[in-house]
């Protein structure tokens, strides 16, 4: 599958303040220079870097994506919008549904990141001032980085937006050796998730069901989540504001 380069929007005017970075993942059967310009075109946050990375593309879907979907992953825009419990079953994390190979990939991808993570710890940015975000596909790929990677719990924050929490053993044994910054000293990791009561891509029971897990590992009072009534498997306005507050809460100038 091949890769594009991420795209790299260097913070415009740090005035004197600690450089922070953004990096966000876009969604399934999309690409960085979309969601590039929805984000940078906010003019806020002038002392952040943003990194747009690019899914592979994957050419059994004819589209750009994290992971290759499955029984057990959302289904793209185009098919049937009427998930079914056998679609996007909600169990407990010991019934580790998700397929193994699905699993592979989600934590190649999830690697892919980190190594992201790296190359801005090389530039001189504080572990503490770096989030990660993602939409739909996206947003599980964040999740499982900051829950249960090399980076679990090292980072300062995740954003999670229309998506959800895999599951999968891997994954689950990750997210058990949690270990938050906090026992180390530093600001817990924060984590905020974002979700329309409309989505029937990602219905809201998988949106509750990754609330509730999240919500275990990195503790109620590190989670901020959000529901907008009527919106779709989209994102909106008031989101976007919610973000950049919650940016700018746990990235102070």
């Amino acid at each position: 599958m091949a890769q594009k380069p991420p795209i790299r929007i260097d913070a415009p005017n740090a005035g004197g303040s600690e450089v922070a970075t953004f990096i966000f993942l876009h969604g399934f059967g999309d690409d960085a220079e979309d969601v590039a310009q929805q984000f940078h075109s906010t003019n806020k946050l002038p002392y952040l870097n943003w990194v747009f990375p690019n899914a592979p593309h994957n050419h059994e879907a004819m589209a750009n994506a994290w992971y290759p979907l499955t029984s057990f992953s959302p289904i793209p825009v185009g098919r049937s919008s009427t998930p079914s419990q056998s679609q996007h079953p909600i169990e407990s994390d010991s019934n580790d549904d998700d397929e193994p190979e699905t699993e592979k990939e989600i934590l190649k991808s999830v690697e892919y990141v980190c190594s992201l993570i790296d190359e801005e710890v090389k530039k001189g940015v504080s572990l503490k001032r770096i989030v990660i975000g993602g939409f739909s596909q996206g947003c599980a790929i964040s999740l499982v980085t900051g829950l249960a990677s090399r980076y679990g719990g090292r980072i300062g924050g995740v954003v999670g937006l229309s998506g959800y929490l895999p599951h999968g053993k891997g994954i689950r044994r990750e997210r058990e050796g949690y270990v938050s910054i906090a026992d180390e000293g530093e600001r817990a990791m924060r984590v905020f998730l974002g979700h329309g009561t409309k989505d029937m891509l990602i219905p809201m029971r998988m949106f509750r069901d990754a609330k509730a897990r999240v919500a275990i590992t990195v503790g109620e009072e590190n989670l901020e989540a959000h529901e907008y009534a009527g919106m779709g498997h989209v994102t909106c306005g008031p989101e976007f504001q919610d973000i950049c507050t919650f940016l700018e809460k746990i990235l102070p100038q």
